[in-house]
């Protein structure tokens, strides 16, 4: 949420787990090939109501004769559960882009980003000023800040900070996949981005903090509650 998180940067201390020693277990995670199922945005619901839970979502999908596979909160939100910044859902742009660089907020920690899917399918994950037109996006949702940036971390992160939180997030891998991930436990912003890393992703986004919830069954997390803005679902490929 927009408003949930508004210390951005901390000094290192001394004993934080560095983050070399960051364990693959700390991070609950989901691999999607676009091309064999589909990864689809969703805000409101058939009555024009919020959805806001994961639990609403799978009802939808059901009604439309779609099994979900996985999902997780797409993104920060307006305390009326709105989308912040730039949201397009099967190609209309609900809301526009948000292209400020001031506000003093994690969704303006610079630079952030959107992560999309264009017309073809193909995912992506780019800097708000390297998207400069929507053209062919058929999904997208803007958060921030990136995490990684051309393999590199997000050059605001502090190793060992004390910035702990639970965290979710998602990146490209080489291939095309997309990988999302969140944390079991608080974990801070250096440590997250380092993971996307550690995995082989180039370029990798925040999506939220402590309120963030998913359905990984493979992982054995089903939080289906929660008021939250913009879902992530994925469900097997349309024909």
């Amino acid at each position: 949420m927009l408003t949930s998180i508004k210390v951005l940067l901390v000094a290192p201390v001394i004993g934080v787990m560095a983050t070399s020693g960051l364990q693959q277990d700390r991070i609950a995670m989901r691999i999607v090939d676009p091309t064999t199922e589909s990864i689809t945005l969703h805000w409101k619901n058939d009555s024009d109501r919020v959805m806001g839970n994961i639990a609403s979502l799978d009802r939808c999908l059901q009604r439309q004769g779609r099994t979900l596979r996985f999902a997780m909160n797409g993104g920060m939100y307006t305390r009326s559960q709105g989308p912040v910044g730039l949201y397009i859902e099967d190609g209309r742009i609900i809301h526009p882009i948000d292209r400020r660089t001031e506000a003093k907020d994690n969704f303006h920690m610079q630079p952030n980003g959107v992560f999309g899917l264009y017309t073809n399918g193909r995912a992506f994950v780019r800097t708000t000023k390297d998207l400069q037109h929507m053209r062919d996006v058929r999904y997208a949702t803007q958060s921030g800040p990136m995490l990684v940036i051309d393999g590199t971390p997000n050059k605001h992160f502090t190793p060992g900070s004390k910035n702990l939180n639970i965290r979710n997030g998602v990146g490209v891998l080489p291939d095309g996949r997309v990988l999302f991930g969140i944390s079991r436990e608080p974990v801070n912003f250096h440590d997250f981005a380092s993971w996307f890393i550690e995995k082989g992703c180039e370029q990798a986004l925040y999506l939220d903090g402590f309120v963030s919830k998913a359905f990984i069954p493979e992982e054995g997390l089903n939080d289906r509650d929660g008021e939250l803005g913009v879902l992530i679902a994925v469900t097997e490929k349309q024909p």
